[in-house]
């Protein structure tokens, strides 16, 4: 099917010369504006977080088992507060709120009567003058200046994130580290003051919470509930190596009572310790602080780590299990009736949140220097910031409320979240197909997705319902399967396979993996043309009719990742049929959809097994309204026809990344990539209609919009969101392109979608779509294999290295199943250096321009001990150690 009347070879204007898309050695700075919506999730892999704003402060806290992301929450309520305080001593004693100025759109709380309140109740206290922000997360640092104050302050959030260490990595705690330094000629003394609201209410508001205190450490939170009761909760506030004075419990009072006592305290250097009450009738805003007072002299610092943890035991909402049902029923966070109850990963762990903050209090160090060493592996990568932003873009996802992790450990998760209430429920197998991050950083969670989709999620028929319940358990299968989730779901066994090395796991697997791909080839594919022809359920929630180059390639991808496996277990038979089929497929696709560009959707209805759309629009006549009459001169509605899909190739993109072969043909695949960047990446889209939701890039911005009509014959009714941009689709584009040898495409891509989340318009920690912290664009993980060309089989222990970023030298950041670190190139060596665990390595797959070269190498790379590999063509074989070094040397092969 070619058709040469078109071609991709526009020219147009790229947004980016060169120059910037080489970009910066460091990450952005905000300032000013760019301040306004940043808020960077600070907490535990399912255990909630806590936000650190662009000012230094908190907000969202995302602790109790659903999101909190209201950007301005009801003020008439007394809402969760934390807070920090400086008070200079002296003749002429001055007290600030140690976050920057508030921003003039945060003081206008539209909707709540024009009154005037801010809901911490601390907005209205005095604050540095000057503030500024940079992230490399998990590490967040606001720089606050006053001119009229001797200490300058530093406040670094952050919270132990360390690949392949899920349990350091799930902790429900939120770390802050204050940093005073004296940048006057005279020694100062002050006292610097930490308060936190209650945030451990139960049922019965105010009363029934009790204060103690934690022996020389800080406050500990808790309630009068039942152990069982859904508020039964607790939390702490607690500083590291230093001994605080500490009031366990404010005033109780009505009105502004609690935080204007603590004020007044404060400013006047009055600070009064208590012991906390559990008298469950005292009524009034509860919470508690701790108080520090030290001496700096000229250019002298001192930090003060403060850790807040939480502890909410009990979850009685449910999603998806059998005889339940959300109230609401839409799929959104409403508690069902008789939900069982569930506990978070965290209660496997430790007791309350008191156990969370001496944990952490003890392996304070630990968890700072391990979670520093991933960080700087991570941004020490040769590769241009904004790649770098994007990538650790969708690591902050991980830790917001969009995940969730269950007391057996599990993940769950929800595509995104909305202000009070997750998005779209049951770690949705055709959204997570994007997702990157967690198989790489954390392969161990990944493949409990694999066991929530096959053991729990499948029925006898291989039928695979793509919302997952939770708590783990049966589901209902009462809607359409998801094909390229379901489709994708295969694939990502054989990864998990590759990644983690574990064959008795991808056996136990295989059984149900087969009848997964049975049942698709059965639903949509049941005269075996390799191809899907019946009507399939995607991630634009809705069916398309007929064979499209997007699910299709999904589908060559599931049948080349069950060969490969089927081939491992010695089930020849299977390997045989899918591997015909799978050639069979790659054919139709050439001839049938392939237009000389890129692959088509053939919309069909008439010639389907499905006879129910031909047999409904046969029975309109004359007398039919507008939609008959539509549906009968157009076909289905919401399908892609002759548009450029961005998505077209994915399959292929999988296929890619995952290591695996399948026959679409390869040219063809990068002429594909090549006209999505073409046609759907614009520069600008202010001339660009959108009437679905603009808002993820809109007016002057640049973007990749998800599908495009070159031939102008867009339907009437396109598919739902083929207008919108979606960040999770751009990265996969862009990675592919890279994969490809197309960089500058790739990289332009990326870096337009960086250039949107500039901090006042969006948050640079919350890429969204159907909700905040959207799990698609986990995609962005992609682009560190890409532009490195890292990948690693543990099945194997073949390392592939082919870096398509020309930087002299070479050094970026990778992490497997056995352990994590960086390798670099630089003079004709390959170093390896492990920050953690090992890398046994048999054989290196070594492509620099353009040629690829195999080298035996048995090495097993540890912690400090560089594996280093000499590929000079003059180089000679051998092995010596030097030091800290294993250098292998090996002539050209």
């Amino acid at each position: 099917m070619r058709n040469s009347s078109f071609t991709s070879v526009i020219k147009k204007a790229r947004p980016y010369p060169a120059e910037v898309l080489q970009g910066d050695a460091a990450q952005r700075t905000f300032s000013g504006d760019n301040l306004l919506q940043i808020a960077m999730p600070l907490g535990g892999i399912g255990a909630g977080c806590i936000c650190l704003n662009g000012y230094g402060g908190l907000q969202d806290f995302s602790i109790r088992n659903r999101p909190a992301n209201s950007a301005l929450p009801d003020g008439h309520g007394e809402n969760d507060a934390a807070f920090a305080l400086l008070h200079i001593k002296g003749q002429n004693p001055i007290t600030r709120l140690v976050e920057g100025p508030l921003p003039v759109e945060k003081i206008y709380n539209q909707g709540l009567q024009a009154q005037g309140y801010r809901h911490g109740g601390f907005e209205g206290l005095p604050r540095f003058e000057h503030c500024t922000f940079q992230g490399e997360y998990p590490f967040g640092i606001a720089s606050l200046t006053d001119a009229k104050l001797p200490l300058k302050a530093t406040v670094t959030g952050w919270n132990p994130f360390i690949p392949l260490d899920d349990k350091n990595s799930s902790i429900p705690c939120a770390i802050l580290e204050y940093t005073l330094e004296n940048t006057s000629r005279k020694a100062v003394e002050f006292e610097f003051s930490y308060h936190l609201s209650h945030l451990a209410i139960g049922s019965q508001g105010w009363k029934g919470t009790r204060n103690s205190v934690m022996p020389g450490a800080g406050v500990f939170f808790s309630n009068t509930e039942t152990a069982t009761h859904e508020s039964y909760a607790s939390a702490s506030l607690s500083v590291v190596e230093h001994k605080p004075t500490v009031k366990a419990m404010w005033f109780r009072g009505g009105w502004f009572d609690s935080i204007s006592a603590l004020w007044r305290e404060v400013s006047s250097g009055q600070f009064t310790a208590n012991k906390g009450s559990s008298n469950n009738e005292l009524d009034g805003r509860n919470g508690g602080s701790i108080l520090l007072a030290g001496s700096l002299k000229p250019g002298e610092q001192i930090t003060y780590p403060i850790i807040v943890t939480w502890y909410f035991p009990n979850c009685y909402n449910s999603y998806g299990s059998l005889n339940t049902e959300a109230s609401c029923g839409s799929g959104c966070d409403c508690n069902a009736p008789d939900a069982p109850l569930w506990r978070p990963y965290y209660t496997s762990q430790w007791q309350d949140a008191q156990d969370v903050a001496a944990y952490v209090r003890k392996n304070y160090a630990a968890l700072r220097s391990r979670t520093v060493a991933f960080k700087d592996a991570l941004y020490t990568s040769t590769l241009p910031s904004y790649v770098l932003d994007a990538v650790s873009a969708g690591l902050a996802i991980m830790k917001s409320p969009t995940v969730l992790r269950q007391e057996n450990g599990n993940l769950w998760g929800w595509e995104g979240c909305f202000a009070t209430a997750g998005c779209c429920s049951g770690t949705c197998t055709h959204v997570w197909n994007y997702a990157q991050a967690f198989p790489h950083l954390f392969p161990q969670l990944e493949r409990t997705l694999r066991q929530q989709e096959y053991a729990y999620s499948m029925d006898e028929r291989g039928h695979v319902t793509f919302r997952a319940a939770l708590p783990d358990g049966p589901t209902t299968h009462n809607f359409h399967a998801a094909a390229d989730g379901q489709l994708g779901g295969i694939m990502k066994t054989y990864r998990d396979w590759q990644i983690g090395g574990d064959r008795p796991w991808m056996q136990q697997l295989y059984p149900a993996a087969k009848r997964s791909l049975d049942y698709c080839i059965q639903s949509w594919d049941p005269d075996h043309r390799g191809a899907l022809f019946e009507p399939h359920h995607n991630t634009y929630d809705i069916e398309f009719w007929g064979p499209d180059g997007m699910c299709s390639s999904i589908y060559l991808g599931a049948l080349a990742a069950m060969v490969a496996m089927a081939r491992e277990l010695g089930h020849t038979e299977d390997a045989n049929f899918y591997q015909d089929l799978a050639e069979r497929g790659a054919k139709f696709l050439d001839d049938e959809l392939f237009n000389g560009d890129y692959y088509e959707h053939k919309v069909m209805w008439r010639e389907l097994h499905d006879q129910s759309f031909a047999q409904m629009v046969s029975k309109i006549g004359r007398g039919g309204d507008e939609m008959q009459q539509l549906l009968k001169r157009e076909g289905p509605k919401y399908q892609y026809g002759t548009g450029c899909l961005s998505d077209g190739v994915i399959g292929a993109w999988m296929a890619k990344i995952y290591g695996l072969d399948t026959p679409q043909t390869d040219a063809n695949v990068r002429q594909n990539l090549k006209a999505i960047f073409n046609y759907n990446f614009r520069a600008d889209l202010s001339e660009h209609a959108c009437v679905q939701r603009p808002g993820y890039a809109l007016g002057h911005e640049p973007g990749l919009l998800l599908c495009s009509w070159p031939k102008g014959d867009k339907s009437t009714l396109p598919f739902p969101y083929s207008d919108e941009v979606w960040t999770g689709i751009e990265y996969q584009v862009a990675s592919h392109l890279i994969e490809e040898g197309l960089v500058e495409e790739g990289l332009t891509i990326v870096k337009a979608a960086r250039d949107r989340y500039e901090g006042h318009v969006r948050n640079p920690w919350n890429e969204y779509e159907c909700g905040a912290y959207y799990a698609r664009a986990m995609s962005g993980y992609a682009l560190l294999g890409a532009l490195s060309g890292f990948r690693y089989s543990a099945v194997t222990k073949t390392l592939w290295f082919a870096p398509r970023w020309k930087a002299n030298p070479f050094k970026i950041f990778f992490s497997t199943a056995s352990g994590f670190g960086t390798i670099s190139l630089a003079d004709d060596n390959l170093t390896v250096d492990m920050i953690e665990g090992e890398l046994a390595v048999a054989k290196l797959c070594l492509t620099l321009d353009g040629k690829t070269r195999e080298f035996q190498w048995d090495v097993v790379a540890k912690v400090g001990t560089q594996a280093v590999f000499n590929y000079s063509p003059q180089g000679h074989k051998g092995k010596k150690n030097t030091g800290n070094r294993i250098q292998h040397t090996s002539n050209d092969n």
